[in-house]
């Protein structure tokens, strides 16, 4: 059993994951396939110590866009990596999806995040597209994503990810 508990955003929590998305992201602002999010303003859920525990607080953050029946992850954040928790929100979004009837799970990485497409993939995502030098677009709308990423691999590509929900 898991040591925290995921429960939805609710309005209260908007201050703390706009800094944290500052913190973690550079910004509130997402790029993806070309269009800007404020990811702070999204639905989502949150991992966080049982009310009871002597350190309360937020253990992990995922954000999402739906649109219709297709629903994008945006952003998922562990604040404490090996405890289950990125795997936990990943699985609380599994269970609305299927209980929500939606048609369509999806999420992009950038092609260095190596860390990232290896998480998605284990927990059953599978790739879908790669759309090449997209990140050269995304850059003209946000200008703070870095050139060179995880393990000094350029970053240029987006890779898209799907979960087979039917």
């Amino acid at each position: 059993m898991a040591d925290f508990h995921i429960r939805p955003l609710v309005r209260e929590d908007r201050l703390w994951v706009a800094r944290y998305m500052e913190q973690a992201w550079g910004s509130t602002q997402m790029v993806t396939r070309g269009k800007l999010v404020y990811a702070h303003l999204l639905p989502g859920l949150v991992a966080e110590h049982p009310p009871m525990n002597p350190d309360p607080g937020p253990l992990g953050l995922l954000t999402y866009h739906l649109e219709g029946e297709d629903c994008e992850i945006i952003s998922l954040n562990s604040l404490e990596e090996g405890r289950g928790v990125g795997t936990g929100l990943v699985e609380a979004l599994l269970q609305q999806a299927q209980a929500d009837q939606w048609h369509r799970l999806w999420l992009i990485a950038t092609n260095d995040n190596l860390n990232a497409l290896r998480f998605w993939q284990r927990r059953g995502f599978v790739l879908v597209s790669v759309y090449r030098n997209a990140v050269e677009q995304a850059r003209r709308v946000k200008p703070q994503i870095p050139v060179i990423g995880s393990y000094g691999i350029p970053i240029r590509d987006e890779i898209e990810l799907e979960y087979p929900l039917r």
